[in-house]
């Protein structure tokens, strides 16, 4: 929106809770780092494992990093719980290094949104389990029309 709000907006229910989620998801990836940051305050606070990140600008430097380490990048997001203007998830991702070897990465995230329904706050922990190249269940973004969860 040309107003810089992004609906669904608090309160959420479970369905513009999910909506929140998938959409994170399809912006994640993408890849594209300035994309993904017009989803969040201009002064968005973000601990992403031991980072603390303040506004869009760090932001973004940090994503433009991680996906030039990160290749073949592809994301799954599962709504955890929801509740007034938070919403925590899960989520995996898989990724490969540039040595090659495959990672799969699961974490938790807690979302603090604004009336306008950019992100003000996002907390991720995140652990990582290196997989051989077979053992891969992600391969690029959700198919259109799966809103099926991941499981564990």
């Amino acid at each position: 929106m040309s107003d810089g709000s992004r609906p669904p907006f608090p309160p959420f229910d479970e369905a513009t809770a999910w909506k929140k989620v998938l959409a994170a998801e399809a912006a994640w990836n993408t890849r594209d780092p300035h994309k993904v940051a017009q989803a969040y305050t201009p002064d968005t606070v973000w601990r992403n494992r031991d980072t603390w990140l303040t506004g869009r600008d760090e932001v973004v430097a940090f994503l433009t990093a991680k996906w030039e380490r990160e290749h073949d990048y592809a994301l799954r997001k599962s709504l955890w719980v929801f509740g007034g203007n938070r919403i925590a998830v899960r989520f995996r991702y898989e990724s490969r290094d540039a040595d090659g070897q495959w990672w799969r990465s699961y974490g938790n995230e807690n979302w603090e949104f604004a009336e306008n329904g950019l992100m003000r706050r996002r907390e991720a922990s995140i652990n990582d389990l290196p997989i051989a190249p077979e053992d891969r269940t992600i391969h690029g973004p959700r198919p259109e029309g799966d809103d099926s969860d991941f499981g564990v």
